[in-house]
């Protein structure tokens, strides 16, 4: 497969090359010029928002670790009863033996 260009196309896409790829003149100095560095009151304002943000994500984030539990353990009493609660409405369908039905299904 080959990665030829028309004639029609080649002739543009060739001067776009040559002009995107030029190193800048003397008067542009790679974009440090007086103002390199500075910021300006747009930057700072948004800024400023971006802190403002934060300190709300902050203070929501507290209210709901603050709702958290410390920790997520059920308590051993409150497990028991209802273990042996359950043991105790069936102690009948623990004791029998299952029966087995792949043997009936193979006569």
């Amino acid at each position: 497969m080959s990665l030829t260009l028309p004639a029609g196309v080649a002739l543009p896409v060739t001067a776009s090359a040559l002009v995107l790829t030029q190193q800048p003149g003397n008067g542009d100095n790679g974009g440090q010029g007086e103002d390199f560095g500075k910021s300006s009151p747009v930057g700072f304002l948004v800024l400023i928002l971006f802190l403002i943000a934060v300190a709300f994500l902050v203070r929501s984030m507290t209210k709901h670790l603050k709702r958290v539990p410390a920790s997520f353990d059920e308590p051993a009493a409150e497990e028991k009863p209802e273990v042996e609660a359950a043991e105790k409405d069936e102690p009948e369908a623990a004791e029998k033996p299952a029966k087995d039905s792949s043997a009936t299904k193979a006569d």
